[in-house]
């Protein structure tokens, strides 16, 4: 399986996915195959004047033709779409492309699936009822009869974040978290960071809710009543897990040489640094499930869409780090 190709989805073709996806097939690298409609492939390559060799496969024979074309397994949904235009009627063919790129990952076809960028909020116009595409992973792993409970990573060389909570608005997140959320999370992180990233004893630092931690109680209880908690039952297990730290201390440089992980308690609270500091190399990385997944970590970016100045940087780390962690 090691040898296969690994499998990169359309994402939403109104979007800067597929002219990343041909930036991506000229630098070379990782062989991958992507699954999309040919034509909107051809629309774009014309577009931006390109003359990018494409070549309609199948996941077996990608690996060959990589070495002197994009290699396309051809969606049955259509994706006509218009750049910066994003349309619910090209949801089928996005979630074809996640869904079979798992299916080829599911049968040895694949070997890793890496996501171009999706707009959340087309898909929902669509009927779309999972929040991300992390949650739609998860639930086609499940469909394989492998449970899993996804995780959200952000990862550079510089920091690794993965927030407990993830796409709830902020004035959910006090409800949300619990000592099992938290403890559930940590785990999975540990597991995965030894078992695919060879990490041997990793070290997670837990970032608190409140400001400073909640200052001992005077700026909120939950640091009190459900992190420190679940940092010791933690502990008690073996991990090697300390916290729960002020956020606004934890992400300078001396601070992230004591740890591998940060685990935050949302989305922003551990985005807003990884991002800051590696906006071009992060890389998404969905822990806890039974494949590889990576994503570029950045959007659909509609407002540069089809005019050729998107930067395929976060999309070359995805692909790289797939490789690795699917080796």
């Amino acid at each position: 399986m090691n040898g296969a190709p690994l499998a990169l989805t359309m994402g939403d073709p109104a979007g800067v996915g597929l002219e990343l996806a041909l930036s991506a097939w000229r630098q070379g690298g990782v062989p991958f195959f992507l699954l999309a409609d040919p034509e909107q492939v051809a629309r774009i390559d014309r577009r931006l004047g390109l003359a990018t060799p494409i070549e309609i496969t199948t996941p077996s024979r990608a690996a060959a033709v990589f070495a002197h074309a994009l290699p396309i397994v051809a969606l049955a949904a259509r994706a006509d779409a218009e750049p910066g235009r994003s349309d619910p009627a090209c949801a089928p063919a996005i979630l074809e492309s996640i869904s079979r790129a798992v299916g080829y990952v599911h049968s040895g076809e694949a070997r890793a699936v890496v996501t171009n960028p999706i707009a959340k909020k087309t898909l929902y116009d669509a009927g779309f009822r999972h929040p991300g595409h992390t949650e739609f992973l998860g639930e086609l792993a499940a469909a394989w009869g492998a449970p899993a409970t996804p995780a959200m990573m952000i990862w550079s060389p510089l920091l690794a974040v993965v927030p407990v909570t993830i796409h709830i608005p902020l004035a959910e997140v006090p409800r949300a978290l619990t000592r099992a959320k938290i403890e559930t999370t940590a785990r999975i992180v540990e597991r995965e960071l030894r078992q695919r990233f060879r990490i041997e004893r990793p070290r997670i630092a837990v970032a608190g809710l409140n400001p400073h931690a909640g200052e001992g109680g005077a700026m909120g209880r939950e640091e009190i009543e459900i992190i420190a908690p679940a940092i010791g039952a933690l502990r008690a297990e073996g991990l090697d897990i300390f916290g729960p730290l002020p956020a606004d201390t934890m992400f300078h440089a001396r601070a992230r040489e004591k740890y591998d992980v940060a685990l935050t308690m949302y989305h922003d609270q551990g985005l807003i640094p990884a991002k800051t500091l590696a906006f071009d190399e992060g890389v998404n990385v969905t822990l806890g499930l039974p494949f590889v997944r990576t994503s570029p970590d950045h959007g659909a970016a509609f407002d540069i869409a089809g005019r050729g100045v998107a930067d395929a940087t976060s999309l070359m780390a995805a692909l790289k780090l797939a490789a690795r962690l699917s080796a």
